[in-house]
């Protein structure tokens, strides 16, 4: 919860660079004191109900492992040691089959043209666990200056924060939408997600792309262009077996 010290903005998704001191209607902002935030983009209803229901049915015939905070998680990209910057491929083989429909699709907004997808890591909240996730930057030597989620099954807000300023953003995440975080939003201010704002399950996809050091021209062009081939990739989940007495 924001601290008596905390200054709390709401993003509003239709002014798109703009946060105000209260989450009221769009059509009330008009002359409202308002903060200005570089670097977001949400866009609601980027899935339909019925693609969201067939992406999580998918989801499920996968494993979740157990991850910190409450959460479960499915990753999908190369073996990282982010301390020693050293990378390979390890048992990544591509993204999986339902995951096509997202990919193809995000390519279709223009901020995300050029994305080129290397890894995906799918999270699980339930609420009954108390999932969360802190405060927290993504890695700036692997991840290129793109984020972007997508948000399944129920709605849910990020709230973006800085250790020098008493302001924190909170981001309106609705179910079925797509979220980019860049820019200014990426590399200024830390994400997270707070226990009260996670009202029933909820999973977010979050797809992220290389940073410059590993496409073309880059130190380490060549080991890019075999994550990137490795990532082109899509697989399907082995079949469950249900077995009957």
């Amino acid at each position: 919860m924001a601290s008596e010290h905390t200054d709390t903005w709401y993003y509003c998704i239709e002014c798109k660079d703009k946060a105000y001191k209260s989450s009221c209607d769009h059509v009330k902002h008009n002359n409202h004191e308002y903060l200005t935030i570089q670097g977001v983009l949400i866009i609601p209803e980027f899935i339909s109900n019925a693609e969201e229901v067939h992406i999580v049915n998918e989801i499920d015939k996968i494993p979740w492992v157990d991850s910190q905070s409450g959460r479960r998680k499915q990753d999908f990209g190369p073996k990282v040691n982010f301390k020693k910057k050293k990378l390979k491929l390890g048992s990544f083989t591509g993204f999986p089959e339902h995951s096509k429909v997202l990919l193809e699709r995000m390519k279709e907004v223009e901020a995300l043209s050029d994305f080129l997808p290397v890894e995906m890591c799918n999270l699980e909240y339930e609420p009954l666990k108390g999932a969360s996730i802190d405060p927290h930057f993504d890695d700036f030597w692997l991840w290129g200056d793109r984020l972007v989620t997508f948000n399944l099954l129920s709605n849910t807000s990020y709230t973006l924060t800085q250790t020098d300023s008493p302001n924190e953003i909170i981001l309106p995440l609705p179910a079925r939408c797509l979220a980019v975080i860049y820019g200014d939003a990426r590399n200024k201010w830390m994400h997270s997600i707070a226990r009260h704002h996670i009202s029933s399950r909820r999973i977010g996809i979050t797809v992220r792309e290389l940073t410059p050091q590993f496409l073309e021209g880059g130190s380490s062009e060549s080991l890019g262009k075999e994550l990137l081939a490795t990532a082109a990739q899509t697989w399907m989940p082995p079949l469950q077996i249900i077995r009957t007495t």
